[in-house]
């Protein structure tokens, strides 16, 4: 069997760069050419995982279907890949620390003094390889976070730096820099990447491939002088221009014949086979819809709105599946009243309620709901959304003015939400909710159940939370109907009003699992039935 394949992508100058997108463009480039290819991200922060940092931290916590708690990037892998990602597809320093720290404790190590070098390093690599000694993949693509001289980020320079001489011409590096546009002068500068690449020689790494993110086109010129200086050859330097969506960058990268270089380097055969039909499909789709919809997203981390990030990739899937332009209006919780709801949501087509922990903003989304509810607006709500749906209908509907999460009022008189009962011992916070796939069986004639087209569906889930089943025969009666329950634990997953246009509370997260190749049927139908209602 043939070795696998390992690119390294690094950044360097600034980051946000985008090494996640380029990453998982190469990959779809790759993929179309029939290689079998994965990506993982390699963070150089100390925590174990995303699970516990707040969002302004990090922006979204992505959860795969095993229940790791990942970086966002892992989204993008998956929405460009269509296939899913898992806990060996993100490392975090954290994580290779405390796996080194316990073989210590252990005695792996026969008394050994534990080092950087080799023991960290050693570690890094074994993770690394995981993926490709797995023999499911030809291709693995290994995006380093940070920019190459951060401190944090030497370790994983180093253990590049080792594969390289390992694995021989199974190992290729792209690095991805920022050639600035100084509007004073009219010039592009080549020097930050010149920097950046010395640095990266430095530690011993010499690229194959630069990817020089620049606003103006960089010209044959510039890529001489940077293949000259920088030790590449100058069909390996690939400009990247800013793209109108970063589902246009995978033509982008093609247009510039990264793929071919890549496999050239590999000593991979290239083929006439590019197939990306579907893909320039959805683009044309994506930049020439027919209609258009407002939606209202209603949040309490609407300022950084990469916390939202998979909910507002799976409405670009939506829309284009509908060829429909989802504008989507950001709407805080935290300045919804009762006196003020009306005039805030009275100019959008529909509403969202997002998913999120604590109650700030929290009375505001409740607000959100009952205009949703009483005004037929079309509505969706996702897991805390869910939740903040049957609190408002118990408040509003049944008349239990009490009624609450114990998570925002542990002493209510009405715990329509509570706390599951296998996490009431539960401690430590990071790694300990609910996570990952769960089944749920969708009940006959309920709008889900023509939703999905099935019985029983798969979703991911990241809660503690849950609807109190107590309290289920008080709901139904008054028309909030469980239409979906987990058939393990009698969960429910699922809630639906009658006599509403669309007004629909999943416990889980459907966007995670939103693909450019399978848009999410929930937010297809979803979009689909808000066109309808605004006509």
């Amino acid at each position: 069997m043939p070795s696998t394949k390992y690119i390294f992508v690094t950044g360097g100058v600034t980051s946000s760069l985008g090494k996640g997108i380029v990453s998982a463009s190469l990959a779809t480039l790759l993929q179309s050419r029939g290689y079998s290819v994965t990506i993982q991200k390699l963070d150089p922060y100390l925590n174990i995982d995303p699970g516990t940092l707040n969002p302004y931290e990090h922006g979204e916590c992505y959860v795969t279907n095993d229940g790791a708690e990942t970086d966002l990037d892992l989204g993008h892998y998956e929405r460009f890949l269509n296939r899913p990602t898992s806990q060996a597809n993100n490392v975090t320093t954290g994580r290779i620390y405390q796996s080194v720290i316990d073989k210590e404790r252990r005695g792996d190590f026969l008394g050994k003094t534990v080092q950087v070098i080799p023991h960290i390093t050693d570690e890094i690599k074994r993770r690394i390889q995981i993926l490709g000694n797995t023999g499911e993949f030809e291709i693995v693509i290994t995006e380093i976070g940070g920019t190459v001289g951060d401190i944090e980020a030497l370790p994983y320079i180093e253990s590049v730096r080792q594969l390289r001489w390992e694995l021989g011409d199974d190992c290729m590096v792209i690095h991805l820099t920022l050639i600035p546009y100084l509007a004073a002068t009219g010039e592009l500068k080549t020097k930050p990447t010149q920097h950046s690449v010395k640095a990266l020689q430095e530690s011993g790494v010499q690229p194959d491939v630069l990817v020089c993110r620049c606003e103006h086109s960089i010209g044959e010129e510039i890529k001489r002088k940077l293949a000259l200086f920088c030790n590449v050859k100058k069909e390996a330097v690939i400009e990247s221009l800013d793209a109108e969506t970063i589902y246009a960058v995978p033509i982008l990268m093609r247009n510039q014949r990264l793929d071919e270089v890549v496999l050239n380097r590999l000593n991979l055969p290239v083929e006439d086979n590019l197939d990306l039909v579907n893909w320039k499909d959805f683009l044309y789709k994506l930049k020439y819809p027919k209609s258009e919809i407002r939606l209202g997203l209603v949040g309490k981390y609407v300022e950084l709105q990469d916390s939202y990030k998979s909910i507002v990739e799976a409405f670009i899937h939506a829309g284009a599946a509908n060829e429909c332009k989802v504008h989507i209006v950001w709407i805080h919780s935290e300045t919804l009243t009762v006196e003020n709801a009306g005039k805030h949501l009275k100019e959008v087509d529909s509403l969202l309620v997002a998913p999120g922990f604590g109650e700030r903003g929290f009375e505001g989304k409740l607000e959100a709901i009952r205009y949703a509810r009483e005004n037929n607006l079309p509505f969706l709500g996702i897991c805390l959304g869910m939740q903040a749906a049957v609190i408002e209908f118990a408040r509003n509907v049944l008349g239990w003015k009490d009624a609450n999460s114990t998570e925002m009022n542990p002493k209510t008189r009405y715990p329509v939400i509570d706390l599951m009962k296998e996490q009431k011992k539960v401690k430590d916070m990071g790694g300990t909710m609910r996570l990952g796939a769960c089944d749920c069986d969708l009940v006959e004639g309920s709008k889900v159940r023509e939703v999905y087209k099935r019985k029983q569906i798969s979703e991911r889930h990241r809660h503690r939370f849950e609807f109190n089943n107590k309290y289920l025969d008080d709901f139904e009666k008054a028309g909030l109907k469980a239409t979906g329950t987990n058939p393990d634990m009698g969960l429910v997953e699922i809630i639906e009003l009658d006599n509403h246009p669309w007004f629909v509370g999943v416990q889980f997260h459907p966007e995670y699992k939103s693909t450019v190749a399978n848009p999410h049927p929930l937010f297809v139908k979803f979009v689909e039935a808000i066109i309808k209602a605004s006509k």
